[in-house]
């Protein structure tokens, strides 16, 4: 096997890259029921951590409890489904996948599914203040774009605004420039069909850890 083929094989098969660059989550963000955080790995992938720096789906619900929060809703933005599956997923906690390519800004439809989920989850459960959770693979740019798009185009915030939300509660700052530009220069995204139903989350299988 050549170098390149190996280091393919670690890419599709290892560790996200960069993964351990980003604190596993950030905080809930004020006036909001978002909550940012990285990809959780499943089991296969944290055996090749030190124990202190893995991270799966129930260090994400201990670290969510810690703030004295509760977690109902998983938005998993990723490209892909190497790095957790349903059977890894709390039961209790409801999961919604919207793949989203990284590097370029989401498009149109992406931008409607995910503002879809999120006022289903809000309109279903309105009083019980339950959290969610949104990430990519390092839970910053396609998660931080579409926490802030929402924000901006449902929510009425100033770009400004969002953004610095989105930065401090995060604890990292959004890296790409064009998720940037695209949040402070263009247009706001329509609204338009944001309560027609997009899919039911589906409900976690894991029974504890």
């Amino acid at each position: 096997m050549s170098q390149q083929q190996q280091k393919k094989k670690k890419k599709n098969t290892g560790v996200p890259d960069r993964w351990l660059d980003y604190c596993p989550v950030g905080s809930r963000i004020p006036g909001t029921r978002f909550i940012p955080f990285k990809v959780p790995l499943k089991a296969a992938l944290n055996r090749q951590l030190p124990a202190s720096q893995s991270f799966d789906l129930w260090d994400l619900l201990d670290s969510v409890r810690r703030q004295n929060q509760e977690l109902g809703l998983i938005i998993d933005l990723t490209f892909t489904s190497r790095y957790y599956s349903v059977s890894d997923i709390p039961q209790h906690c409801a999961y919604i996948k919207i793949p989203t390519e990284g590097h370029r800004v989401p498009n149109n439809g992406v931008i409607l599914s995910f503002k879809r989920a999120v006022r289903h989850f809000l309109r279903e459960n309105p009083d019980d203040n339950r959290l969610i959770g949104v990430h990519c693979t390092h839970g910053l740019n396609r998660t931080g774009y579409l926490i802030c798009r929402y924000l901006i185009d449902v929510d009425g915030l100033d770009a400004t605004a969002a953004l610095e939300l989105f930065n401090s509660s995060r604890g990292h700052r959004i890296e790409r420039k064009n998720y940037i530009r695209d949040l402070q220069h263009a247009a706001k995204r329509s609204n338009n069909g944001i309560d027609e139903p997009e899919r039911n989350p589906i409900m976690g299988l894991a029974v504890g850890k």
